[in-house]
């Protein structure tokens, strides 16, 4: 009867029962806390995930489909998804460049629901993208068909800018015969252009492109400039070469700032040394025709020169012609050294062994613009044509100074 009256004691076992709570209570917490962090690390390497693969297919128009099917392989339904391009959040809202993927999933808890909270929103936001601005200096508006076509040695070699193919065709490019393009980037609209071996028909026979051009094909958009308006010009006359051969003179407007027209021109005929003075030249219904001889020194070079083509005019380059001109550096046609009528689809034809230099845009929109024979080209504008050919050891070097806008090239890396 004694120990029943002693209440000695009685404190430790009240402090042992409310420890014991208080310790299942931690631990249902710990429990509870424990799993919604697991789900936010997994929600977020899905966002990540999700964020980098709709940063690679941004080009194409599908980061939201690439999003979801990334999202999905994670487990996450696409309604559990948020995708906005540009992102709405961040230091890097409305940036084009960037794409933003948030992930919410509901969450069930265990001891929680003690406390009458069933399930807890887990959400992970990622923000992938940014980009390498690629100009675009070699232009091909041809829509369908083969229309970039390297062959037997040509290499196309654009370092600084890019190569853009307008075509839709999944033959779009050719490059065979130990042909090779190194570019900053290569894009063409046709989603069904491939380069690996299941079409190998399009890059084959030692053709290549270098690793280092990133290539994009299903491009939504396409390339192409404003084209300048159509020179005034004063009636047109003959071509002005003089009689005899082996002569020295000069051809062309009085002034920088005039034009003249010419039913063709040809420079270089009977070895005679021609300088091109600078201003506007219209060459109406003939050809302009660089001819070889001379020692290669036909054309003694033409600068601040403008050529307009029209009426069915031509470019013709012969093998071993010296070819150095410079493009206007203000006005109208600043940047510019061919332009053709758009409405002219002859072709121009630069060939075998020429050491040709236009220090300017090339503008055929409607014609074939065909390289071949050994041409050795030093380019440091920008070519925009129907179409492009180059053949038997062809060398394009081209270098954007003023270009067709410029080629967004997406690099995917997880940015927020």
């Amino acid at each position: 009867m004694k120990m029943l009256k002693d209440e000695r004691g009685q404190a430790a076992v009240f402090m042992a029962l409310v420890m014991g709570f208080v310790l299942m209570g931690c631990v249902a917490l710990a429990v509870d806390v424990g799993m919604l962090f697991r789900e936010k690390r997994v929600a977020q390497a899905a966002a990540d995930s999700a964020a980098l693969a709709a940063a690679e297919e941004q080009t194409y128009g599908n980061a939201t489909a690439a999003a979801n099917a990334m999202a999905s392989l994670h487990g996450f339904a696409a309604s559990s998804v948020v995708v906005n391009t540009p992102p709405l959040y961040g230091s890097f809202a409305g940036n084009g460049m960037y794409t933003e993927v948030i992930i919410t999933n509901p969450t069930p808890t265990y001891f929680m629901r003690f406390f009458k909270t069933n399930t807890v929103n887990v959400a992970a936001r990622s923000v992938s993208g940014g980009g390498l601005t690629s100009p675009t200096c070699v232009c091909l508006s041809g829509t369908s068909g083969d229309i970039l076509n390297l062959s037997n040695n040509a290499h196309l070699n654009a370092t600084s800018c890019g190569v853009f193919d307008d075509s839709v065709s999944n033959n779009a490019l050719s490059i065979v015969g130990s042909a090779q393009i190194n570019a900053l980037s290569l894009a063409t609209v046709s989603s069904t252009w491939n380069n690996t071996s299941n079409y190998s028909s399009n890059v084959n026979n030692a053709g290549s492109i270098t690793a280092s051009t990133q290539i994009h094909t299903g491009v939504a958009t396409s390339c192409g400039p404003a084209l300048p308006a159509v020179p005034t010009y004063p009636a047109c006359v003959n071509d002005p070469m003089p009689g005899g051969g082996g002569s020295t003179y000069p051809v062309g407007p009085a002034s920088s700032s005039s034009s003249i027209c010419y039913n063709s021109l040809t420079v270089g005929a009977n070895n005679d040394a021609v300088t091109l003075n600078p201003g506007t030249y219209v060459i109406k219904g003939g050809e302009l025709h660089f001819l070889s001889g001379n020692g290669g020194l036909s054309n003694l070079g033409g600068n601040g020169v403008f050529f307009y083509l029209t009426g069915g005019a031509s470019l013709v380059v012969d093998n071993g012609a010296n070819v150095n001109l410079t493009a206007p550096s203000s006005g109208v046609y600043s940047g510019i050294v061919v332009f053709q009528d758009p409405a002219d689809a002859n072709g121009i034809s630069i060939q075998g062994g020429s050491n040709t230099n236009f220090n300017g845009k090339i503008l055929a929109p409607s014609a074939n613009v065909n390289m071949g024979n050994g041409s050795s080209n030093g380019y440091t504008a920008d070519i925009y044509a129907n179409s492009l050919t180059m053949e038997g050891g062809a060398i394009l070097n081209a270098s954007a100074t003023t270009g067709f806008g410029n080629f967004m090239v997406p690099i995917a890396k997880v940015s927020e």
